[in-house]
């Protein structure tokens, strides 16, 4: 780790249609040559989003730099999928020069700072700045979003959102765990109307938050990027509805990566596993595993002491293939005990 600086990275939240997807695509078109990783966590857009993003051909910004989580609210699934794919990206030879994630508009956003609390992540990445989208006319009528049905709509499709809360609250927490707050769709606004919901908005959030005006969601890189908030070490003042709450303490789990020789068959990782986990109490595993004598990739997923095992696609040629693990499990877990197991 010794070689590498901490990877900035842009949290990006706010309620279906404020403008998040237009300013990510901003963001990739004008990144003044750096090299930007994505991570999308909107359902209801989610493979249109995608799709619309990978569809800029930028070389700032290709296809394998865009990774979509469809598996439901990012900070419900933190051990899962968030985890594994910021391990992934640090994994890589060429490494990203920023990380965006862009949430979804009902997920709360201070348990996916907290997120990047965990071991393994806090010494390799920072939350540069968390950036909320208000799409200002909608702010302007009273509302969260130009179309409210659509964004309930969404709620309800969604089982681990939190369905009960009102939409104000969760408003109230994309603000108050906000560096920077743009107002979006500011060209429908007149003079008087901006100046009246930046007055509002000043008064809703702390004093070092930056409000911004923009349109379609066009702003420099140069202004969004480079916040240097650090976010993840100042919790606290980025206050929350839901913190008595809140059941995403991450400081009371333990997580590493194990690095395998890889191994001839899928039993035989299989039962080293599953023997690790009724040891140790591991909470989830999850990883690429490399056969002696296939050519596919194997992907180990374990959830308590189920274990699910599949090929996946066939190796690249350009890519090492190596058997990794990504060993979760409440604090204290024996690393070298674990780690003993799995290698046999």
């Amino acid at each position: 780790m010794s070689a590498y600086k901490k990877i900035p990275a842009t949290v990006i939240t706010g309620f279906l249609g404020a403008g998040k997807t237009s300013l990510i695509r901003n963001l990739i078109e004008n990144a003044n040559g750096k090299r930007l990783a994505l991570i999308i966590n909107e359902f209801g857009d989610l493979g249109v989003d995608g799709e619309v993003l990978k569809g800029c051909g930028n070389e700032n910004c290709s296809e394998e730099d865009i990774v979509e989580l469809a598996n439901g609210c990012i900070c419900c699934t933190v051990a899962d999928d968030f985890l594994p794919t910021i391990q992934a990206l640090l994994d890589r030879d060429d490494r990203p020069d920023h990380i965006i994630v862009e949430t979804s508009g009902l997920a709360l956003p201070k348990p996916l700072v907290r997120a990047f609390g965990w071991p393994e992540v806090r010494t390799q990445v920072t939350v540069d700045g968390v950036v909320t989208v208000i799409d200002g006319p909608a702010y302007r009528d009273g509302l969260f979003a130009s179309n409210p049905d659509a964004v309930q709509a969404q709620r309800e499709a969604d089982e681990n959102l939190d369905h009960e809360s009102p939409l104000e609250e969760l408003f109230e927490d994309q603000l108050n765990c906000a560096d920077m707050i743009l107002l979006n769709k500011s060209d429908m606004l007149s003079e008087t109307e901006i100046s009246t919901a930046e007055n509002q908005l000043k008064e809703r959030v702390r004093p070092s938050v930056k409000l911004v005006k923009t349109s379609h969601g066009d702003i420099s890189a140069a202004v969004l990027l480079g916040i240097g908030a650090a976010a993840e070490d100042d919790l606290d003042v980025r206050k929350s509805h839901h913190d008595d709450t809140d059941d995403h303490e991450h400081d009371d789990f333990d997580s590493f990566v194990v690095s395998l020789d890889n191994p001839e068959t899928a039993d035989e990782l299989i039962n080293r596993l599953s023997n690790a986990i009724k040891a140790h109490g591991i909470l989830r595993a999850k990883g690429f595993i490399a056969l002696t004598d296939k050519d596919m990739r194997l992907v180990v997923q374990a959830v308590g002491n189920r274990i699910q095992h599949y090929f996946d696609r066939e190796w690249t040629k350009d890519e090492p293939q190596v058997s990794r693990l990504v060993i979760i499990g409440e604090h204290g877990l024996n690393e070298a005990a674990i780690t003993q197991l799995l290698k046999g």
